[in-house]
Order: structure tokens, then sequence, then C-alpha cells
């Protein structure tokens, strides 16, 4: 089976995405960085290296300091898929932050895309 695509896309290709679609809904680039950080625990100077360097999704996720447990908590539906029937591991967590970008330009707040109770 070959990889999907998004997988050696760089996390920097896409973030530009993710800045527009939350700052057309007059969300902020400090919220989607908080957002990404709360997901893989990588401190900001390490995201900003990432970004730097190009580092496509595959290695993004594969090379994270601590994948939040609390991101099973994410559920719903993205381009039309169960997130959590997703099976492919690395897809899952691609989606995860999709559904976390979608639901900071929704409006909601952040103690509940970072499931904080």
């Amino acid at each position: 089976m070959t990889k999907h695509r998004i997988y050696s896309m760089s996390v920097a290709s896409v973030y530009s995405h993710y800045i527009a679609k939350a700052e057309k809904k007059g969300r902020t680039k400090d919220e989607v960085d908080e957002i990404i950080r709360w997901l893989t625990g990588y401190s900001q100077e390490e995201f900003d290296e990432l970004l730097k360097n190009k580092t496509d999704f595959e290695t993004f996720f594969a090379v994270a300091p601590q994948m939040n447990p609390a991101r099973v908590l994410i559920t719903g539906t993205i381009c039309g898929v169960k997130i959590q029937e997703i099976e492919e591991p690395l897809m899952r967590e691609i989606r995860y932050l999709d559904k976390l970008i979608d639901e900071l330009a929704k409006g909601k707040s952040m103690e509940k895309i970072l499931r904080q109770s």
C-alpha cells in the first residue's frame, strides 16, 4: 500500500493555511501554535525549527515529544470521515490537528478545544 501524499508534505506548507483559516475567523496565530503545542508536546522553539526545516508530517508526528493523551477525546467528522473510525494512526493524528483548527475557526473557546474541564 502506498503512503498518502500528505505524509510527505511539509507541515510548514499546511501551517500557513491553518493560520489563514483561523485569522479569517478572528482567531490568532498564537492560538494555532498553542493548539499544536498542546497536541504534540513541542516547545515553541522546537516547533519553529521544524517549520524552518520543512519537516514532513510523518516525521513531525513520529518525533513529537509527547502526544497529548487527551487527544482521544477529539471526536467528530473531518472530511466526511469520523475521526474515531480512522484506522491509520498517522492519518488519525493529522485529522486530530485538522479538527482542532476547525474548532478554533468555528469560535470554540480554547478551554474546550484543549479538552480542559
